[in-house]
């Protein structure tokens, strides 16, 4: 009897990054191959049947894209699945899965955290322990405060389950109104952004980055929002036209903002954000918890034994939509 050919595995990393640890256990059961960019992706793509992809940034997909003649699924180990979503394989009958889940709680830890930095005036404290100046004065109360979470999806329900539990009040943004719903005040249709901004005293981005938010967050928004509001951006950078968040921190239009992600990243040391004292900056790792590396391949492999049992498989991405829709 022929032996069963063993099911071929690609990784591909960021240039310089090595296979994340744990995949070991598979061994003995499929071929892992590792690629780091266009060319040794053309090279490891061939007879490749699941290609798990660590960097969320990667153009060499698509660069070598006609070289997948075998491919059945592609896992990317991040939520965002942007740099995924090119014609070709949006068009094609490659599942794509996505880590959703995984940094869900984390991620709503930081946007507290953020919110109650804000509230309290931790940005100016810090400065002035710096300085050694002893400044009292007075600070907001987060209690009763309104939230507004553009992207009601898994990460935007944790964000309003954590503000919720302390007083705040969460509405979300989403592609169809929910009325009801456990966890938000109420959720609204997209096309009620802007009269929704314009009640919210912290305005959290946690939607995908897809061709209809790219650019969501422009002067016209920025003129939507309350003059004491705070934009607090964990989704992606090009939501947001930076030269316009700019322009309406200058101008006053908003109170602050907290930023994670950038439409530059890494942000050059010369960039005008750097030295606003009404902005809190951090190096895209606002999901990033000591061990998520470990976490994100054991919920691969949860899935690849899944999918080679024919099971269905979990955080599956909607192509047309580019996330996953579901749980």
């Amino acid at each position: 009897m022929a032996t069963q050919k063993k099911p071929v595995i690609t990784i591909l990393t960021a240039p310089g990054d090595p296979q994340p640890e744990g995949l070991h256990a598979l061994r003995s059961r499929v071929e892992i191959r590792h690629a780091w960019d266009e060319k040794t992706l053309k090279n490891t793509l061939p007879g490749t049947s699941v290609l798990l992809v660590t960097d969320f940034r990667t153009e060499a997909l698509e660069a070598a894209w006609h070289c997948a003649d075998e491919l059945r699924w592609i896992h990317a180990t991040s939520a965002g699945v942007d740099a995924l979503m090119f014609p070709a394989l949006v068009s094609s009958k490659v599942m794509v899965t996505n880590a959703r889940g995984i940094f869900d709680r984390t991620i709503a830890e930081y946007v507290l955290c953020t919110i109650l930095m804000f509230a309290k005036d931790f940005p100016a404290s810090l400065r002035f322990q710096s300085a050694h100046r002893w400044q009292h004065r007075d600070t907001e109360r987060a209690e009763g405060k309104h939230v507004l979470v553009v992207g009601a999806g898994s990460i935007g329900r944790q964000i309003a389950r954590l503000t919720k539990a302390i007083g705040m009040n969460p509405h979300g943004i989403a592609r169809s109104a929910r009325p009801q719903d456990a966890d938000f005040v109420a959720v609204h249709a997209n096309d009620q952004l802007h009269e929704q901004l314009g009640k919210a005293d912290y305005v959290v981005i946690a939607a995908p980055l897809t061709p209809q938010t790219e650019g969501l967050f422009d002067s016209v928004a920025f003129a939507a929002m309350r003059k004491e509001a705070r934009l607090i951006n964990i989704g992606r950078g090009p939501i947001v036209k930076t030269d316009d968040l700019i322009a309406a921190l200058e101008q006053g239009q908003i109170a602050g903002a907290a930023l994670d992600v950038f439409e530059e990243e890494p942000l050059p040391a010369d960039h005008p954000l750097w030295d606003r004292e009404n902005v809190i900056m951090t190096a895209h790792m606002a999901g990033d918890f000591i061990g998520w590396r470990r976490a994100l391949v054991d919920q691969f492999l949860q899935n690849f034994d899944r999918w080679h049992q024919n099971k269905e498989v979990f955080n599956r991405v909607d192509k047309g939509l580019g996330y996953a829709a579901k749980g």
